[in-house]
């Protein structure tokens, strides 16, 4: 028998533990993507519970559904246009009075809605006693208790938006907010006006769209002019009259009055249904900010953080990272063994293998990086980073707040550009889109990896947090030279939220991981296998080859010279066979393009497979490593089982460790990939800033790389 399908919304305030609480739900059984027409991450998960089939909702996070940003405006069209069967409003039960405010506008609409007052157990530390039936009386909404990262009252919250959905009653008038006298007749005699000129399917609530209207609310005009055409200059023209009457009143705009209302109504109910103890509890969150966010200690802790999150991302990921390296060596003797010599074996060692194989070692890097990067988000920690920073992104005329994308560029810098939508300036939006792409991307991460970890071993870790220090002053300096130049203006105020310290579930940190790796693995099946096979194309043709020398005949000579010791031989017959294929290598297509390109790159320590290799990186970072691997094996030996064959052909090439040093500065600076270009256009909706972007980040990447490479030079480094 089929079960009954039941939508349900998850809606809450940032940081009121929505996401954790549908995590818990729906665990690895969710999706993510993009709203229709808008660049806010939507995620969606489905559970089968008590016979229903469940599908979850996580909308964006908000304060309220005034349609000031792209979340209110997703979070509240989903609500109005997709009539979910229940809205379930995860409320901080610490902090209340906030919570409740976008919990009243919810209760205005004409729907379902269910109160989860989550985080019941930080409440309690506080001495605040919350009464829920009281609560559920005077708001006529169904009240339940859940911890969220603990994953209790979770069952009894579903159990009973289950019932709340299978439910047939109507909505109460008691859900209505009551304003004053003078408000609730304007509303009473615009609601009366409006339903005599709309269309009867139209899709909202009179009395809803007639305080919509008279809050001046930019989406519910659009929609009265699209749904009355005829009537909707007159209707339009009768709510400015009631807007004017209620100015001339409360000498506020209309908005104004009914945000203060709404905020009476809310301090009435927090009366009501709070009991503070008089015992004096401790709070641990204030108590861990005196030292994390002290203005001494507090920066030098996060740059500690910083540090140890990337000396464990390379000796802890080292180990299993050598563990697959060993099996991609091992795949790759025995299809070297047991297939003929073809086109398709070549295709297969030297492409696809050599190319795919040598960046899928890097996943475990990947996921510690990402697990670190959930630790400091789940954990509130994220949020004080920007506190700290405040003072610093100053000198560039942003605000704490700009840091927030800068930090998710650690991951990735498509999600990072996107964030930064959050920012009320558009002139910060646009600085901070700029001067994003130098945090460097969990992409970047498998080029400092093997370079750092071939030319600085013992320094490895220390090597890479140092380059990711370079991006973050970059972007500094950037951004101040960008604000006292293009972005010309008064600095916006910082106000950020501090969310209560809380214990990371592993359950939680495992999803996260997962969920930023699936993006890694998918580009190994696809933009990154593509990558090496045309780059293994570039390099493998033309097949025919006018050598400097015919090797073979050499070869034969020494085999049947008696002028050579038996070890004298397999050193000669190595030594040639190697320059055989690096001829081959340089007299082929890709070699051509980078004879092409090296005389761009040769001040900068790079040679023409290194400059080869950062040409490739525009289509995804990763390829670097693919593509250096395809084209270093040029270098290798016969051996093709060592476990560390890339290493040891970089560390045999005319590369050193300045070179390598001199080529992860550039690869931290130049262009962004060509998704994040992409971005880049959508989110400032412009091409003059999108070239831009390309042409100053690579100007820039050359130039430091010169100064790193010569000034190393001159300083008798090598």
């Amino acid at each position: 028998m089929h079960k009954k399908s039941i939508t349900i919304a998850l809606a809450g305030n940032p940081n009121s533990g929505k996401t954790t609480i549908f995590n818990n739900i729906t665990g690895t059984r969710q999706k993510v993507g993009n709203w229709p027409g808008v660049t806010v991450e939507k995620k969606e998960g489905s559970v089968s519970k008590y016979g229903y089939d469940l599908k979850i909702i996580d909308l964006p996070g908000t304060y309220s559904l005034t349609p000031f940003s792209i979340e209110e405006i997703v979070a509240r069209n989903f609500v109005l246009e997709e009539s979910p069967d229940v809205v379930i409003d995860i409320i901080d039960a610490s902090n209340l009075e906030r919570s409740l405010y976008l919990a009243t506008q919810l209760r205005e609409l004409d729907c379902k809605v269910l109160f989860a007052l989550n985080m019941a157990d930080v409440a309690f530390s506080r001495g605040i006693k919350i009464n829920a039936d009281k609560l559920s009386e005077l708001l006529d909404v169904p009240v339940v208790f859940t911890t969220g990262n603990k994953n209790k009252g979770i069952t009894n919250l579903l159990k009973t938006a289950i019932k709340l959905a299978e439910s047939t009653s109507n909505i109460s008038p008691k859900r209505k907010v009551k304003y004053s006298k003078d408000i609730e007749t304007s509303i009473s005699k615009l609601q009366n006006f409006i339903k005599e000129r709309v269309e009867q399917n139209f899709p909202y609530n009179i009395r809803w769209t007639a305080i919509k209207l008279l809050e001046n609310d930019k989406i519910v005009r659009k929609r009265i002019r699209q749904k009355s055409e005829n009537k909707s200059r007159e209707i339009l023209r009768e709510v400015e009259t009631h807007r004017k009457h209620l100015l001339s009143r409360f000498d506020e705009e209309p908005e104004i009055v009914m945000t203060d209302e709404r905020y009476g109504f809310i301090a009435g109910i927090i009366k009501e249904i709070i009991k503070t103890s008089t015992k004096r509890r401790i709070d641990t969150s204030r108590n861990i900010d005196l030292v994390l966010t002290n203005r001494f200690i507090g920066f030098p802790i996060f740059i500690l953080f910083i540090w140890i999150m990337f000396q464990t991302t390379f000796t802890a990921g080292s180990y299993p990272m050598e563990w697959l390296s060993s099996g991609v060596n091992w795949l790759s003797t025995i299809l070297a063994t047991s297939l003929p010599d073809s086109f398709l074996k070549d295709l297969l060692l030297n492409g696809i293998i050599a190319g795919v194989g040598s960046v899928i070692i890097f996943l475990p890097n990947i996921l510690i990086l990402f697990f670190f990067i959930a630790i400091f988000e789940d954990t509130g920690y994220m949020a004080r980073a920007a506190f700290l920073m405040d003072k610093i992104m100053h000198l560039i005329g942003l605000h704490g707040k700009s840091f927030i994308p800068m930090l998710m560029g650690f991951g990735c810098s498509v999600p990072a550009i996107m964030a930064t939508r959050t920012l009320e300036s558009n002139k910060d939006r646009i600085l901070t889109i700029l001067i994003t792409p130098f945090m460097s991307c969990s992409a970047k991460l498998p080029i400092y990896i093997l370079l750092a970890g071939t030319f600085f071993s013992a320094r490895a870790g220390t090597v890479i947090f140092s380059i990711y220090i370079t991006g973050i002053v970059f972007s500094i300096i950037t951004g101040r030279l960008f604000r006292s130049t293009l972005f010309k203006g008064a600095d916006a105020p910082f106000v950020m939220e501090l969310p209560p310290y809380r214990a990371p579930m592993i359950k939680s940190l495992i999803i996260h991981m997962w969920d930023r790796s699936k993006m890694f693995l998918k580009k190994m099946g696809g933009i990154i296998l593509v990558g090496s096979i045309i780059v293994w194309m570039l390099t493998a043709f033309p097949r025919n080859i006018n050598y400097s020398m015919n090797y073979n005949e050499e070869i034969n000579k020494i085999n049947t010279s008696s002028s050579f010791t038996g070890k004298q031989k397999k050193a000669a017959i190595t030594k040639l066979k190697l320059n055989e294929k690096a001829e081959k290598a340089e007299k082929s297509f890709m070699g051509r393009i980078g004879k092409t390109i090296a005389p761009v790159f040769a001040p900068i320590g790079i040679d023409w497979r290194g400059s080869v290799a950062l040409l490739t990186g525009f289509v995804a970072k990763e390829i670097v490593v693919s593509s250096l691997g395809i084209l270093y094996a040029a270098d290798e030996t016969e051996e093709t089982d060592e476990p560390d064959a890339l290493k040891n052909a970089l560390l045999s090439s005319e590369m050193t460790p300045l070179s390598a040093l001199s080529l992860m500065v550039f690869v931290l600076l130049y262009l962004p990939c060509v998704a994040t270009i992409a971005t880049i256009r959508r989110e400032t909706g412009s091409l003059k800033w999108t070239l831009f972007s390309i042409v100053y980040s690579t100007s820039i990447a050359w130039a430091a790389a010169f100064c790193v490479y010569q000034g190393g030079k001159v300083v008798g480094l090598s």
